[in-house]
């Protein structure tokens, strides 16, 4: 029954307007659409179904009452004539319904934009929502990054200062072993020294007095030696005077 509101409504706005509207009996039945190649709907961006233009609005392109006198003169009865302008009038609106699926209109067209930049605007607020909350996180896992740096640090800090008291502590202690270890050799050194020049003290003394014995004996081997000299000068001049004695009594004797 669409098919032939259709057609009726195309012929109220051509030519055969002048001769009234078609009897009952002239008006096609619906035709079948399975002799029509069917155009797929194609999935646009958040499309809208916008009427371009009304059936009851649209006009033929061509003068029907002035067609289906021209069929008449050419043979054709008037039911027959008004029965080809109406199929012919379906064709040409089935024919402007299949170039209107491929067509869009500025209306359309501004609709489809308002659209588009409506949903632009919506994922722009996305953006800016998602952004601020990506710039919270950020900054939230800069701060958790922040405190984290911060108690390594101190840690850090508090190691370095444990270690650096530990090494001042062993450097103290080997320090004051090494000078509690000098100092212990040095006082060896000098109960070392002081045993030396005490030996040397007693060494000296004892050679002193070795020197000094060595002396007098000496000074009394030379006293005992003068003393023998004289004995032994005194008795070579006893024994020469002797001897002279002896000669001269002899010398005596003899004369």
């Amino acid at each position: 029954m669409r098919g032939a509101g259709r057609s009726a409504g195309l012929l109220g706005w051509g030519g055969l307007s002048r001769s009234g509207p078609l009897p009952p009996r002239a008006v096609l039945p619906p035709a079948p659409r399975r002799g029509f190649a069917a155009t797929l709907i194609r999935n646009s961006y958040d499309v809208r179904r916008v009427e371009i233009t009304p059936l009851e609005q649209r006009k033929v392109t061509f003068d029907t009452h002035a067609l289906v006198q021209d069929l008449e003169a050419h043979g054709f009865g008037k039911e027959q004539a008004e029965t080809i302008v109406s199929a012919l009038i379906t064709l040409s609106n089935v024919s402007l319904d299949t170039v209107y699926k491929d067509m869009v209109t500025q209306a359309q067209q501004e609709i489809t934009l308002q659209q588009i930049m409506a949903h632009l605007d919506s994922i722009r607020k996305d953006m800016v929502i998602l952004e601020k909350s990506e710039f919270a996180n950020l900054r939230a896992e800069n701060e958790k990054m922040k405190i984290e740096l911060d108690q390594v640090k101190q840690q850090l800090m508090n190691e370095t200062g444990k270690i650096r008291a530990d090494s001042k502590l062993d450097i103290n202690l080997e320090r004051s072993r090494v000078t509690d270890m000098f100092t212990d050799q040095e006082r060896k050194l000098m109960e070392a020294t002081t045993e030396f020049h005490k030996k040397d003290s007693s060494t000296n003394s004892v050679i002193s007095e070795i020197s000094n014995k060595i002396d007098t004996e000496i000074a009394s081997l030379k006293t005992l030696m003068e003393s023998n000299k004289l004995d032994t000068i005194r008795y070579l001049a006893a024994s020469v005077f002797t001897c002279l004695a002896i000669a001269l009594g002899f010398y005596r004797f003899w004369k």
